[in-house]
């Protein structure tokens, strides 16, 4: 047994790929220390674990650790970048102004301003007509613009890109005041994980380009095809709830039969996550729930609306209609009806039909991100392991 592969059955080798996995970028200092620490003493053992099971790349450095994780499947939008103020998804301006920020922080001085970079944004992307035709032109005389510009600002500090030097982001969204940063280059340099640099994209179509971000870098030889699907499981299995075997290729689901006890127990051993395997797919449970970035049920309104909409859809996967869809519409409705019995108990926004409204695509979204649920256009159609959540009893 190679040394790296001793250290699969040791508890600190597993709790640094956990920490990489619940945080592909750790900072050498601050909060991430001990961390940080840890990982460096398992280097080489990670690097290899990594790149044998998933193919991520693991770059630690004197100031940071960054494992950079491919996506199986890219443009899965389930896990959007959050406001880490009010923990909101990132709509398509923020991204794009994230974007416009990391380009020009690339050309920066060391040190910055929150006015400066959105004086310089706003210069960059004057007039450009895809950003004037889809309503992202940055313009920041409007609070909600300097809003979005802070939660883009406030993500970068959160992974290390900026340090804040003195001022406050309440301060320049209220207009009285600005912010002034120190950049780190060496963070900035990492943050991005493309297979592709951007640059040469430039003739590809604007709605086609952040797919192929992620695209292969030349043909795939055939010898090679077993390897690469192979990495392509192991990442869908630690990124994705539940892999269903109806979503896999059949070249996928071909090498997964016989291969299947070997990469489970792989990723066992790295890990510590379990495998509970159905007729319909596979899913890596945490027993010690550190990786679960979403949870279901969860506690208030939003958990009780949850698990009372899951049954609901769990119960129309067991009837005559199984294979139909719900409207959209009548998933809202029979939201309104459990609304109106647990009135006393859900919280009083749920009373207004804005309120409900915006609690059903909470609700809608948190299920389609655990693979419980997939919405298209005006539909919803329940996947198989929405059946645990099923609270009737059979008549």
């Amino acid at each position: 047994m190679n040394p790296w592969e001793d250290d699969l059955h040791r508890e600190p080798f597993r709790e640094a790929v956990r920490a990489l996995l619940r945080q592909p970028l750790l900072q050498a200092s601050g909060k991430d220390a001990e961390t940080f620490r840890l990982v460096r003493r398992h280097a080489d053992g990670l690097r290899r674990w990594f790149i044998e099971g998933p193919g991520w790349p693991l770059l630690i450095e004197s100031e940071f650790a960054r494992l950079i994780k491919y996506p199986g499947r890219p443009g899965n939008p389930d896990h959007p970048a959050l406001d880490t103020r009010r923990g909101l998804p990132f709509n398509r301006r923020r991204y794009t102004w994230l974007c416009l920020i990391l380009s020009l922080l690339e050309k920066s001085e060391r040190q910055t301003t929150l006015g400066d970079l959105a004086i310089e944004i706003e210069r960059l992307g004057r007039g450009d007509p895809v950003l004037t035709e889809t309503g992202m032109e940055p313009v920041f005389d409007r609070r909600d613009a300097r809003m979005d510009l802070v939660s883009v600002v406030r993500l970068l500090i959160d992974q290390g890109v900026l340090l804040r030097i003195h001022g406050s982001e309440e301060g320049y969204i209220q207009d009285s005041g600005d912010v002034l940063y120190t950049l780190n280059r060496a963070l900035l340099a990492r943050l991005p994980a493309f297979r592709r640099s951007p640059n040469t994209l430039a003739d590809s179509p604007p709605h086609e380009r952040p797919g192929h971000l992620q695209d292969e870098l030349g043909a795939i030889a055939p010898e090679a095809r077993p390897r690469a699907i192979r990495t392509r499981l192991m990442r869908l299995l630690l990124d994705t709830p539940v892999v269903y075997y109806a979503d896999l290729d059949p070249a996928e689901r071909d090498y997964l039969q016989p291969q299947r006890t070997r990469l489970l127990d792989f990723l066992h051993a790295g890990t510590g996550l379990l495998p509970e395997i159905r007729a319909e797919g596979i899913a890596l449970t945490d027993p010690e729930t550190g990786l679960t970035d979403l949870r279901m049920p969860e506690e208030g309104t939003s958990g009780h609306a949850a698990l009372l909409l899951a049954d609901f859809y769990a119960t129309h996967l067991r009837g005559p209609n199984a294979q139909s869809a719900i409207p959209y519409s009548r998933s809202e409705q029979h939201l309104r009806q459990c609304a109106k019995q647990h009135a006393h108990r859900w919280r009083r926004d749920t009373r207004e039909p804005a309120g409900l409204r915006q609690l059903h695509r909470d609700v809608v979204h948190r299920l389609c991100a655990l693979h419980l649920l997939r919405q298209t256009a005006d539909d919803l159609h329940p996947l198989p392991a929405i059946a645990r959540y099923r609270l009737t009893a059979e008549k």
